[in-house]
């Protein structure tokens, strides 16, 4: 049960379980959110919630970050994220308090592929109004499993919740409870064994704890093409079939095209939104989609929004 005031919008998570015993379908571990987060809100009859694409905070994005501020990357772009009940995105990558091997490493090399964000990017992703994000990619283990439950921690000593845990199937999804709608995260991510098999059963297990709308944030398809495969287009009508209402994807790294598919709507790729991929034009350019949902009839609007990478580090609304 949520409380809400004009302006104030409270999320009821439930604590996570950290246990090795069966769990079911009828109590689940950890499928609602796992704490209260205060979002403000000026749109008090519908939800608001910003997807954005791929978020990486090593390599250049580390180095402008250490010499202009935490807060450099986001400066052109902060007003619109504040404006959201809630903003997602992927995380590229474990928060750690390693050592970056990826920055000045030479591009192409073995090392310019493994991340580790610094300890602060998950209390920076608070301020910013990213409050929940995707971890299932192909980057979240680059610092092994220690370096998964490290950035699980940062980010629940932050308040940034996350679903899509490649390790723990009671973390693959999340429901939040906004405005007595029910909205269940669901993950699928190409690089994990079973993924469309375990993928289709939480979606069923979402429906099966009665969410009102089943969103799927993907990390799947090939890199830097601009249009989906008919393979992945066949995958998002299976999960459509199966319950999804939204699709968002990510992974290709280049925003590629939308499709409706029985009413529901397809983005195959958002692109980048914090990266330092300047190589190509399509690299440098990500979207954004804007989910308006009413909770009283379901209905779901859009708006889309347009970025570009600046070689500096920031991203800018075009």
């Amino acid at each position: 049960m949520i409380q809400t005031t004009s302006i104030t919008l409270v999320v009821l998570i439930q604590k996570t379980k950290n246990t090795s015993a069966k769990t079911t379908v009828s109590q689940p571990e950890n499928k609602i959110e796992s704490e209260a987060a205060h979002l403000e809100t000026k749109f008090p009859s519908e939800v608001k919630i910003l997807f954005l694409g791929d978020l990486m905070f090593d390599r250049w994005i580390r180095q402008v970050s250490e010499k202009r501020g935490d807060d450099f990357v986001f400066e052109k772009i902060k007003n619109l994220l504040q404006g959201e009940d809630l903003v997602i995105g992927n995380l590229e990558g474990p928060i750690t308090d390693k050592t970056s091997v990826s920055v000045a490493s030479v591009f192409g090399s073995a090392e310019n592929y493994v991340f580790t964000f610094p300890p602060q990017t998950a209390s920076d992703l608070f301020q910013e109004n990213i409050k929940l994000v995707n971890i299932g990619n192909n980057h979240i283990l680059n610092q092994g499993q220690a370096g998964l439950a490290d950035t699980e921690k940062y980010l629940k000593d932050a308040r940034v919740g996350f679903f899509g845990d490649p390790e723990n199937q009671n973390l693959r999804f999340k429901i939040y409870d906004l405005r007595n709608l029910k909205i269940a995260f669901v993950n699928y991510n190409q690089f994990m064994p079973d993924a469309e098999k375990q993928t289709l059963k939480d979606i069923n297990d979402a429906k099966t704890q009665d969410a009102d709308i089943i969103i799927l944030y993907t990390h799947w398809g090939t890199e830097f093409v601009s249009e989906p495969s008919r393979k992945i287009k066949d995958l998002a009508h299976e999960f459509v079939d199966a319950g999804a209402d939204l699709i968002i994807g990510s992974h290709p790294h280049v925003a590629q095209t939308k499709e409706i598919y029985k009413g529901k709507t397809i983005h195959y790729s958002l692109g980048n939104f914090i990266f330092d991929q300047y190589f190509r034009d399509d690299t440098q350019k990500g979207m954004g989609v804007e989910v308006s949902i009413d909770p009283k009839t379901k209905k779901i609007d859009f708006k889309e929004y347009n970025f570009s990478l600046l070689k500096n580090g920031q991203t800018v609304q075009n």
